[in-house]
Order: C-alpha cells, then structure tokens, then sequence
C-alpha cells in the first residue's frame, strides 16, 4: 500500500490493521481534508432550533413533577446551564468540521463529568464518571466540550481573561500531548493504563499552593468515606423494626409515598422480576454476590443537572444483617444526545448502551454495572435503565471552591482521562498524527471555546427569559 496515496474514506477508518507508517499518512492526510485551524470555527446556523425548544423537547419525556427542578438547577448560573445542555451543544456541534476519526464518545465530556470511584481492587481511581450520551462519533466533539466547560468555569470563577485563556490551552495541549504518548504504547499498555490517586497525589500537588493541597487531601479523604455504609446511614432509617429508605420529598420519594397508585402497585408486583433482569446481564461472579442480598426498599431519587427528570430510583438491599447494606442506583436510560446526529446505537436496550460505552471509556468498571427494561404494562410505558452502585467512594470536586492553578490542574487530568478513554476505541496514532506536536490544534480550540461560551451566555438568557415570561417553571434551591 502506498501511503503516500492514501484517501480517507470509510472503508478506510473502519481498518484497524493498518502499519503504524499508514495510520500515521492517514492523520496527516486527514490535516489536509480539514486543516486543524478550522476547529476555531462556530457560528450559529440560521436555521439553529432555540435552545429553550431543545429542553422542552427532552422534558416531554420526563417526569413532568421533576421537570422545574431540572430547569431550577440550569438556572442557577451559566456553568450549571451548560452543564444540562448537552443536546443544546450536540446540535451546535453537528455542524462543525470533524477529522472523520471516530472514538467511544462520552457525549457530555464537561469538567463535572469526571471524578474519582473505587476500581474492583479497591482502590482510588479518577476518570470520566457519567456515561449516559456515550456513542461512537468524532474525538474533537468531546474535546470541544470539555475544552468549553472550562472556560465557562473559569469565567464563573470570574478568573482574569489569560488565566481563562491558559486553562484551555493547558486542557487541550494536554489532551494533545497524552494522545501522542498513547500512540507510542502497545494496545495492551494503553488498556492497562489508570490512573490511580495514590500515584497522582504528589503529581498534583507540586503545582498546587497549600490551600489547594489541603483540600485534595480532604476531597482523597471524604471520597474513601463515600461507600455504602456512609450512603447507607444517610439515606436510610429503622421504621417500626425494618430498615427502609428515609423520605424528602421532592428529592427522594419512597415507592410507598408516589402518588400514582397504579404505578406504585405495578412496580411492587414486578420488582422480583425486574431484579432477576438486572442480574442476567452481570458476569456469574457479580451475580453471586447479588444473590447474597434482599431488596428491603425502593424510593424515587433526583439526580445530577441534566439528568434530572429523567426516572431514577434507589434500592436498599441488606445482606448478612442490617449492618451489610447495599445501595443500588436504577437510572432510566433514554437515547444518546448524539443519535440525532450520528448513527443511532447499536444497541435495542439504551442502558446496554450506557454500560457499554463506559466498559469501553473506563480503566475499571462497578461489577454491579447492568442493565433492564421495564415493560409498558409495568410502569405505563416501556423504560430502559441501567443499574450501578449508588455510591462507591465517590468524589467530585467543587469547581466553584477552585483556584487559578487547581482548575488548569484539573483540566490536565481530565484531559488525561479522555485521551485514555479514546485511545482505547479510537485510531489513537492516525489521531496524534492528526494532532501533530505544535499548538495550531490548542489555539483552534481556544478561540472555538470563546464563541461558543458567549453562546451559552446567550442561552442562558434565554431560559431565564422562559422562566420570567412563566413560559418556563422553575424550582430553584432544590
């Protein structure tokens, strides 16, 4: 083959066994298809849907007594506005220009979206947490939102305008740099590759100030602390000799206490079989650890920014004694944002797609990750959802409590994670090729995340304006 020669195609991408040389010629030819420069670009379409339809579009298939608590959480400023608006930047998105390389997309890829959780070994690991738009489709989407969010929060952070400007260059030089070194590892090292806290604790704190580094070691600390006990004793009391789920309506609402009787009486009838569901799609070693534990309890639970309203429920399941709990998280799974504007899933079940996509993004998954689908004669109308554990030493940061160097930190690991998560379903070396070892790709991405950070502040405004004008319900504080 004559990698001078070579043409991007379908066909093409779709060989995964070229030489190094070829997927090196097909990165360097895909520059010349779609110079890099040309990721600076954004305008909205003229025809753009507004961003307020897009939102009343996804809230039709919500639970419509969630849907102001949704809008309330938006609203609070620019950044949780964005941080809802993954279908609003997917649209944006789909008009922009694109390498023709394609990767296991996150499909929310914001600085939010990744966090630390306990690997299987029990061990503190930080990567992308939340995979409910994951699909396959171009690289450069999830490295423009995240590249976006950064800036949005640097500007929340009200951070001077080249610190701004440092904390997405830095994001995405990083994002270009790990790429590059993955490119030069055997396909084995990059699936083994994680990103353990032990080993990146001193990492990041020899660029942090000592503020910053008291409050790692508090977020390393909490996060260890963050399991089921911890959840447990929080979310769930002793009534009358049995353990169940402590109710706070709106937030948390016990299957018990839901208005709808009918649902509350399907649900009851068909939880055995559900749970059955749910254990046929784990490996045999995860299912024999299920079997060991009783469902005790199931309550309604608003979750997250841009999943709120979307039906997501809790489990409290106790093993040996009341001592041994285990809380189960049963999220509905819905479309991906981006099936409008790729190829739709693969998947018939929208939580198989879900698990899927983050077996294939994450170094190490929950074992308890599944899936089930809940039949119209159940629940009214037929629900996809995938299942994981509610909380397992989880951690996120407080993107508002970070300080110039913390947050240019923070966007490097994130960057990190990401390039990992593509490299691992992507074409990583006709990628870094792509890339190439200059900044023309960093400073495209700067000025792309500038426009369209001032089109969030203009979306923004315009949901506030919904809520003015009462076109809008919103519940703030919640």
């Amino acid at each position: 083959m004559n990698t001078g020669d070579l043409t991007i195609s379908k066909a093409t991408l779709r060989n995964p066994h070229f030489t190094v040389a070829e997927r090196v010629a097909l990165g360097k030819a895909a520059r010349r298809v779609v110079p890099r420069q040309r990721h600076a670009e954004y305008s909205p379409a003229a025809d753009r849907p507004s961003p307020v339809e897009l939102l009343e579009g996804q809230s039709q298939e919500r639970v419509p007594e969630l849907v102001p608590i949704r809008y309330g959480r938006m609203l609070a400023t620019p950044f949780t506005f964005y941080r809802g608006a993954a279908l609003i930047m997917a649209s944006d998105l789909a008009a922009t220009p694109t390498s023709g390389f394609q990767v296991q997309c996150c499909g929310d890829a914001h600085l939010s979206n990744f966090g630390l959780y306990a690997s299987p070994e029990r061990r503190l690991v930080f990567d992308i947490n939340d995979f409910d738009e994951t699909l396959p489709g171009p690289w450069e989407w999830d490295v423009k939102r995240l590249a976006a969010s950064m800036l949005i929060a640097a500007r929340n952070s009200e951070f001077p305008r080249a610190v701004q400007d440092r904390v997405v260059l830095e994001t995405v030089a990083e994002y270009r740099r790990r790429m590059a070194a993955f490119a030069t590892m055997r396909n084995a090292e990059v699936w083994y590759t994680h990103f353990e806290v032990e080993w990146l604790m001193p990492r990041l704190k020899k660029h942090l100030g000592r503020p910053m580094r008291r409050r790692l070691d508090l977020l390393v600390a909490k996060s260890a602390r963050r399991d089921n006990l911890q959840a447990y004793s929080k979310l769930a009391n002793e009534v009358n000799g049995e353990q169940r789920i402590t109710s706070g309506p709106p937030l948390v609402v016990r299957l018990d206490e839901l208005d709808d009787v009918a649902e509350r009486q399907r649900v009851r009838a068909y939880l055995d079989r559900l749970l059955d569901e749910y254990m046929g799609t784990m490996s045999h070693h995860s299912q024999a650890l299920l079997r060991q534990f009783r469902l005790v309890d199931i309550a309604r639970k608003v979750v997250g920014v841009g999943s709120v309203g979307t039906a997501a429920w809790i489990a409290l399941l106790l093993g040996r004694d009341g001592a041994d709990p285990l809380l189960l998280q049963i999220k509905q799974a819905q479309a991906s944002v981006l099936e409008r504007f790729v190829a739709r899933s693969s998947y018939a079940n929208a939580g198989e797609r879900v698990v899927a996509g983050q077996r294939i993004m994450q170094a190490s998954s929950d074992i308890l990750l599944g899936w089930l689908h809940v039949p119209d004669s159940v629940t009214g109308r037929p629900t996809d959802y995938y299942v994981r554990q509610l909380r397992d030493w989880k951690g996120s940061v407080t993107v508002e409590r970070m300080d110039e160097e913390a947050m240019t930190v923070y966007g490097r690991l994130c960057a990190d994670t990401l390039a990992h998560a593509h490299a691992r379903s992507g074409d990583r070396i006709a990628i870094a090729s792509y890339l190439g070892r200059g900044d023309v790709f960093d400073r495209a991405l700067l000025a792309f995340s500038l426009l369209y950070a001032d089109q969030n502040d203009e979306d923004y405004a315009t949901l506030r304006e919904a809520a003015r004008t009462g076109r809008i319900e919103a519940r703030k504080g919640l």
